[in-house]
C-alpha cells in the first residue's frame, strides 16, 4: 500500500513525531512511502524510506494528486496548517479533490492520521 506523506512547513515537525510514533505501522512490508520533496527529506532523516516528489509548491501536490488518480497512492496524510497563507493553495485543493473523486482516504491533521493507521494495524 502506497501512503503519500505532506506537511506545511509549520507541520513538519508534527509529522516526523506522528511517524515515529507510528513506526511498527509505517515500516511493515506491505508500506511504502511517498512524500513532497522537503517533509521526504525529514522522514528520511528520522530513518523512513520515502520516495520523494518535487517540493509541494514546485508541483509535488500535483505529482502526488496524479498517482492517486492512477490508483497507485492509496492513502494521503497531509499534515495542513490552517494558521498560514499557502500560494500554491489552488495545488493543495486540487489534491484533495482528486483524493474525494477516487474515493482515496485523506487525513488532514494527526487525530485523522491516527485512525486511519489504527485502521490499517487491525488488519
Amino acid at each position: 500500500m502506497e501512503i503519500a506523506i505532506i506537511a506545511h512547513d509549520g507541520k513538519k515537525a508534527d509529522m516526523v513525531q506522528f511517524l515515529n510514533k507510528n513506526k511498527d505501522i509505517l515500516q511493515r512490508e506491505n508500506i511504502k512511502l511517498i512524500a513532497t520533496g522537503t517533509t521526504g527529506g525529514k522522514a528520511e532523516a528520522a530513518g523512513f524510506k520515502v520516495k520523494k516528489m518535487l517540493s509541494g509548491p514546485l508541483g509535488g501536490d500535483a505529482q502526488i494528486a496524479a498517482r492517486v488518480a492512477e490508483g497507485k497512492t492509496k492513502m494521503v496524510l497531509f499534515f495542513k496548517d490552517p494558521m498560514s497563507n499557502h500560494p500554491h493553495e489552488v495545488d493543495i485543493n486540487m489534491l484533495i479533490r482528486v483524493c474525494d473523486v477516487h474515493n482515496v482516504p485523506l487525513a488532514t491533521n494527526e487525530a485523522s492520521a491516527q485512525l486511519l493507521l489504527e485502521a490499517i494495524a487491525m488488519k
